[in-house]
């Protein structure tokens, strides 16, 4: 085994991983991308032009796809 692999491992069993959201606060970051999305997604149906797919639009889908993986991850996937 390469010596710069094993120096990687006793490193990082030092340095445990922590996530920028919790598992504490996932439920409430993804209510509040979702319910942003959603408004979002409202106010571009209301005014659609070209113009607002890049100014509202893009946020908007992207706000309910990372709020739609959040919610996964904080209530879970039962199939």
């Amino acid at each position: 085994m390469d010596s710069s692999l094993v120096d990687v491992w006793a490193t990082a069993a030092g340095h445990p991983f922590l996530p920028t959201v919790g598992k504490n606060t996932q439920l409430l970051v993804a209510f509040t991308l979702l319910l942003l999305g959603v408004f979002l997604f409202g106010i571009f149906a209301l005014n659609r032009s070209l113009a607002n797919v890049s100014v509202i639009g893009l946020p908007a889908s992207l706000a309910i796809a990372y709020g739609t993986v959040y919610m996964f991850c904080a209530v879970g996937v039962y199939v």
